[in-house]
């Protein structure tokens, strides 16, 4: 089977966002923040190079559930739900579940798998590769998973779940790839005594993390035994900055800005107090509060790149538009290869009404993250505003094609073809997503 060249692009980043839910009914959606992900890949890189993997190929991406789980779904992304980590209480616990999926990667678990499905020539598995154009990043996981899974349920939680010979491997691995990386393994033995206790439970009740890792009895020991004997090097002061920053800055926005406010002052360093505090002002519409705060973040890391992120949103989303391009500006300097960031800057320049420079930084924002759904309406909205119908109608269908709605892709693909040159890079961009709906739709 010769795969659309849309869809050989996204599988990396599919087989993984038409599966973000555990079953068809749900949604699921990516939170995507720059300061957010940054944390974590300053998290994960020791990690993952004692892993054997490069750092910049394995992307580790949150996803917005307050469900307890990670999975992995290819060999270069990683997927925690924010309610584990919310859960988590330091760095070492969710260095240690990073190292767990890491292990599923180097291991060969997920390969083997991946091999497997490529060969059957099932629905199931021919549902995933047309979902490789229906990634959730938009929001719209309902609609993938439709696509990804059909009616075969049943084949995704397979897919999902390790068996217990596989979960005791990637134990091991993950230790040592923690001691080999100076990382003390108890987070390990901390993660899974989270769980501890709900193997007696019925499946409906588990949390998503024990149905697709299985606990036993045995395997904890094992575990333990593992651990206990190292004499680590205790807490690491700058993971647990990353750690509590991320942290921080999910749940000044997930949680109520009151409990934000009460329990900022408790961070790990002022700047990180800041930072939540600016949040939840925001949060409460009290713009002058949120500016003042986050000002004074800023004084504390000068010129921090993800500092000034959050005040151009705050700004941007205060409609004080021109404020928000020159602090965009000055994040995307601090940060030049950031794609949120450009993004944040071109919708700011789009807001402001310079629809030539917004083009320019949401082109080089969507050049190193083509999954990005709010990216691509806002390029969509800049094309039209620039008289290119055609461009517009291309990211709409790409946009479309991303959420699922694979007739609406269909519609706009068709659109972009006859208003754009036969054989131009967007027309055959355009063709892509046609000949994806056409397959999906055929379904």
């Amino acid at each position: 089977m010769i795969l659309p060249r849309l869809i050989a692009k996204c599988l990396s980043v599919v087989l993984l966002l038409s599966l973000l839910a555990a079953s068809p009914a749900r949604a699921a959606t990516l939170l995507r923040d720059a300061d957010i992900e940054f944390s974590l890949r300053q998290l994960a890189k020791p990690v993952l190079s004692a892993a054997g993997l490069n750092p910049n190929s394995v992307r580790i991406l949150l996803i917005d559930d307050s469900a307890l789980n990670a999975f992995v779904v290819d060999t270069q992304h990683i997927f925690i739900h924010s309610g584990l980590m919310m859960k988590l209480t330091t760095a070492e616990q969710l260095q240690a579940v990073i190292a767990h999926e890491a292990a599923h990667i180097s291991n060969g678990h997920l390969a083997r798998r991946l091999g497997n499905m490529r060969s059957a020539r099932t629905a199931a598995g021919l549902g995933l590769l047309l979902a490789a154009v229906t990634g959730a990043a938009s929001g719209n996981g309902q609609a993938a998973a439709a696509v990804a899974a059909g009616t075969q349920g049943s084949a995704m939680r397979l897919f999902f779940t390790h068996t217990r010979a596989e979960e005791s491997a990637a134990d091991i691995s993950s230790v040592r790839f923690m001691m080999r990386a100076g990382i003390d393994p108890r987070g390990a033995l901390e993660v899974q005594e989270i769980f501890r206790g709900q193997e007696a439970l019925s499946t409906a009740r588990q949390d998503p993390y024990m149905r697709t890792h299985p606990l036993s009895r045995d395997r904890l020991r094992a575990l333990r035994g593992l651990v206990e004997g190292h004499k680590g090097a205790g807490p690491n002061t700058t993971s647990q900055y990353w750690f509590e920053r991320a942290k921080g800055k999910l749940t000044a926005f997930k949680r109520a800005p009151s409990w934000t406010l009460r329990r900022a002052k408790d961070s790990i360093s002022q700047d990180i107090n800041l930072m939540r505090q600016a949040a939840a002002y925001h949060r409460q519409s009290n713009t002058k509060r949120a500016l003042k705060a986050i000002d004074q973040a800023i004084a504390v890391r000068k010129s921090d790149p993800f500092l000034l992120d959050l005040k151009g949103q705050i700004l941007l989303e205060s409609r004080n538009f021109n404020a928000a391009v020159q602090t965009f500006r000055a994040a995307a300097k601090g940060a030049p290869r950031e794609p949120l960031i450009l993004a944040g800057l071109g919708r700011a320049q789009l807001a402001a009404g310079d629809v030539r420079g917004a083009l320019r930084s949401l082109e080089a924002a969507r050049g190193r993250d083509f999954s990005n759904g709010r990216l691509l309406r806002d390029l969509a909205v800049a094309y039209a505003k620039q008289g290119q119908p055609g461009m517009a109608s291309t990211v709409t269908a790409e946009r479309y094609a991303l959420q699922g709605r694979m007739k609406d892709a269909k519609l706009h693909a068709e659109r972009a073809m006859g208003q754009l040159p036969r054989g131009s890079g967007p027309w055959q961009r355009a063709q892509d997503v046609l000949s994806a709906a056409e397959r999906a739709l055929r379904r």
